[in-house]
């Protein structure tokens, strides 16, 4: 069995390299990521030349990975051959970036590789719950089935998806427009006004002053202000990507008043969702739950499963250590603990999934109504203040001319 020498980054970043004995290249790529490594480079212990990994540029969307995959599953369940339906796959797409993966695929599966195997090659495409659900079908011999089950899954992320940007981008925008106007009126209008006043000699009530006083103070440091955004949105950027970071910022997210419970929801709804999909697939409960903590979105959920798993590993159930966390709502982890009683823990996490799902979507409604209130005050009372301050002399001098 030949030596191989890898390098690879761990799931904390750090750089690991080593020697192995394995079967095959891809064999040692599949060892490398169930220990949570990937592998950025695995040579054949003394030649010279590495087998590099594809790259692929460009960005496949979940719409697009979802489609391909439903196609994928009926072609399968049809009887067709693999390697020709990942041919026909491959001339149908209109991405540039899919279409060259998917013949990438095809080629190795062609060369005697598994499809798991194949699809490792691409992980910015297909990620490690894809890949093992799908080596998880082709061990069971029903690919067509795993296959229709991540079309489902991707397509429900995507809805979940949709519910968070729906929930933001509203109120994001109004907010930022809103910024915007208020700036441009102190930059721009309110000098005029100051001046006009000036020339006039008229004594200024206080709110026109403040008005005034703020101008003058951001037409002195706009640039300032500036520069300073510029590197704060860079330096959030960068600490965001540390633990501690990621860490800090996704647990004050899950602590604000509206968006932290729908939020804490997605959260639920993501979690419940994957795990169940790959216990339904017939994956191993701790390469499950591994796989989940790496795709839940949130570092505090990530941390909670991570020590839900310990707790597996050590022989207990599940339901204590999700109770101990205290990240989980009481019900989920009544409902969890009910299924795994009775032998149905899978079908109990897509109720709960399914559940939570339509909470987030009712949730996405009553945060949008009980904004809405709060945005059209907050224009009000920036917008029209700074307006009305600017007009307040003019009525002053308009009472002293008809006196």
């Amino acid at each position: 069995m030949p030596q191989y020498e890898y390098r690879g980054t761990s799931r904390s970043g750090q750089q690991v390299s080593g020697t192995r004995t394995a079967p095959s290249r891809e064999a040692l790529d599949a060892v490398l990521r169930r220990e949570q490594i990937t592998p950025t480079r695995i040579v054949e212990k003394g030649r010279e030349i590495a087998i590099p990994k594809p790259k692929v540029a460009g960005k496949v969307s979940s719409k697009e990975l979802a489609i391909f995959t439903r196609q994928f599953s009926v072609m399968i369940d049809a009887g067709l051959p693999l390697v020709q339906c990942l041919e026909i796959l491959s001339s149908q797409q209109e991405n540039k970036a899919f279409q060259r993966a998917l013949a990438g695929v095809r080629a190795t599966v062609e060369s005697g590789s598994t499809l798991a195997n194949a699809l490792r090659q691409y992980p910015r495409i297909f990620d490690d719950l894809y890949t093992n659900m799908v080596e998880a079908g082709e061990t069971g011999g029903i690919l067509d089935t795993i296959l229709q089950r991540l079309s489902s899954y991707i397509e429900k992320a995507v809805k979940l998806r949709r519910a968070v940007q729906s929930a933001l981008i509203y109120p994001v925008s109004v907010v930022v427009i809103a910024g915007g106007v208020v700036v441009l009126l102190l930059w721009k209008v309110v000098p005029i006004f100051a001046t006009l006043f000036a020339g006039l000699g008229v004594d200024l009530p206080l709110p026109t002053r403040i008005v005034i006083s703020l101008s003058n103070f951001i037409g002195t440091f706009a640039p300032v202000f500036i520069v300073l955004g510029i590197a704060g949105f860079f330096g959030m950027r960068y600490w965001y990507r540390t633990p501690q970071g990621r860490m800090a910022i996704d647990s004050l997210i899950l602590k604000l008043p509206l968006l932290g419970v729908l939020m804490r929801k997605i959260a639920v709804a993501r979690f419940t969702r994957t795990l169940g999909t790959l216990i339904t697939s017939g994956v191993a409960m701790l390469e499950a739950m591994d796989i989940t903590a790496r795709t839940s979105g949130n570092a505090v959920i990530e941390k909670a499963i991570i020590t839900v798993r310990k707790a597996i590993e050590t022989g207990r159930t599940i339901v204590d250590p999700l109770r101990e966390t205290g990240v989980f709502p009481n019900m989920v982890v009544q409902m969890i603990g009910v299924g795994e009683q009775t032998g149905a823990l899978d079908a109990m996490l897509q109720k709960v999934a399914d559940f939570y799902e339509d909470e987030v979507d009712a949730a996405v409604g009553d945060l949008l109504t009980a904004m809405e209130p709060m945005i059209i005050l907050f224009l009000g009372v920036v917008v029209g203040g700074v307006v009305i301050s600017m007009y307040l002399p003019l009525f002053s001098l308009i009472g002293k001319l008809a006196g």
